[in-house]
């Protein structure tokens, strides 16, 4: 048996998409011009699929803190935080962040996608049980698989629904955490945080919350949903990532627990991983204090979200959800419309993901688009200005609801 046979249906994916002249995936560009424009087979672009919210990837201080820390501390820290990658660096950024989140203890992580593996697999085990929300993302899910506790799914953003699954569950001696997300990445809706709170109550689980895609969108400090919602003290366990409004790429998980710390010695992930290097730590480090400093920039983020959102609207287009966040989806009615629409856009100008099954929630075809705070009235107005011709032009795309 060959061990890649198996990725057979993939390839023909692939192939359907590449007879169309287009790349679906690993879209290269060529050259990043700033935080909303590249060149891309030689067109420059408008960039509305980056997930860099705060637009913050070319701020000077950012960029002046990695090239110094890449000039004294080297390239690479060559080693795992438990071996040899602790720099005071990387307890510099812990001791920032954890006073940013208001929380006693922080644990920096390579990436994001580490940081939900540790977490997961660090704070449940074998007799342990985890409710999951079931439109969770992968590094969730892979977290759980690697903490071998029992996983009980309930349905998105149902309340109702995780405390029947808590109500008929067995009480094994075990501990029980329950898993949600501040913006889920596909959609943009969010989770009914004071409705799980109230089951929180009844049952008396700890809960952790997933803010990579709220964290310094949210709140009125920035710190994501929880802050937003006025719900921080309820939330025990934290997780979030630098790939997006930090611009820089790694991870980080946040609690209260006098134990906290502690889970550094039980998390494999974080044990056997290379940490950050010292460039990606001080632009994380610079890009949180502006994110402090710098309130102004959630309030350009929304603004621009509710334009890009009201004008998807006055399209008729078909939303993912119906609050506005940064990510705004369109559903689509199959995948060859989907691809086709995407090519459309990429070559009229403007970048956008290609969200197709498996990686979407009830088995979604998506067009979705991250907005920014870099992006100007103009580059939103253009962005939906294409997606209208596209449609116009008879792409496959249209209007799925009155």
């Amino acid at each position: 048996m060959d061990l890649l046979a198996k990725l057979s249906g993939i390839a023909e994916r692939h192939a359907r998409v590449r007879a169309l002249g287009l790349e679906g995936v690993g879209v290269v560009n060529d050259k990043i011009i700033s935080p909303t424009r590249a060149i891309i087979g030689g067109r420059e672009t408008i960039l509305a699929g980056t997930n860099n919210y705060m637009g913050i990837t070319f701020e000077p201080d950012c960029v002046a803190a990695g090239q110094e820390a890449l000039a004294e501390l080297g390239t690479g820290t060559t080693g795992s935080r438990i071996a040899n990658g602790s720099f005071a660096m990387h307890a510099q950024l812990e001791r920032e962040l954890a006073a940013f989140l208001g929380r006693a203890h922080c644990i920096v992580f390579t990436t994001g996608y580490q940081a939900n593996l540790g977490m997961m697999s660090g704070l449940a085990g074998p007799r342990d049980t985890i409710y999951l929300d079931a439109d969770s993302h992968s590094s969730i899910y892979d977290g759980c698989t690697l903490s071998g506790a029992k996983l009980v799914r309930f349905r998105h953003n149902d309340a109702a629904d995780l405390d029947k699954r808590l109500s008929r569950g067995e009480d094994d001696g075990g501990g029980k955490l329950v898993v949600l997300e501040g913006i889920y990445s596909m959609l943009g809706d969010r989770a009914p945080l004071a409705d799980f709170i109230a089951v929180k109550k009844k049952h008396g689980f700890q809960l952790l919350l997933d803010e990579a895609h709220s964290f310094g969108v949210l709140g009125a400090g920035g710190r994501g949903l929880a802050d937003e919602a006025g719900l921080e003290k309820e939330i025990d366990f934290i997780v979030g990532t630098f790939s997006k409004s930090v611009g820089a790429i790694g991870g980080f998980g946040a609690g209260d627990h006098p134990y906290f710390d502690y889970l550094r010695y039980a998390m494999r992930p974080y044990m056997f991983t290379a940490s950050s290097s010292p460039a990606s730590i001080a632009t994380s480090i610079a890009a949180l204090r502006k994110l402090a400093a710098e309130p102004q920039r959630r309030k350009r983020l929304m603004e621009n979200s509710a334009r890009l959102f009201a004008g998807f609207r006055a399209l008729g287009l078909d939303m993912g959800c119906d609050v506005v966040s940064p990510v705004i989806a369109v559903k689509c009615p199959d995948e060859p419309s989907t691809v086709a629409m995407w090519g459309a856009l990429l070559k009229a100008g403007v970048y956008v993901n290609l969200a197709l099954p498996p990686g979407t929630p009830n088995k979604l075809c998506l067009l979705r688009c991250s907005v920014s705070a870099a992006h100007s009235d103009e580059e939103i107005d253009r962005i939906i200005a294409l997606f209208g011709s596209v449609v116009a032009e008879g792409h496959g795309l249209r209007a799925m609801s009155a």
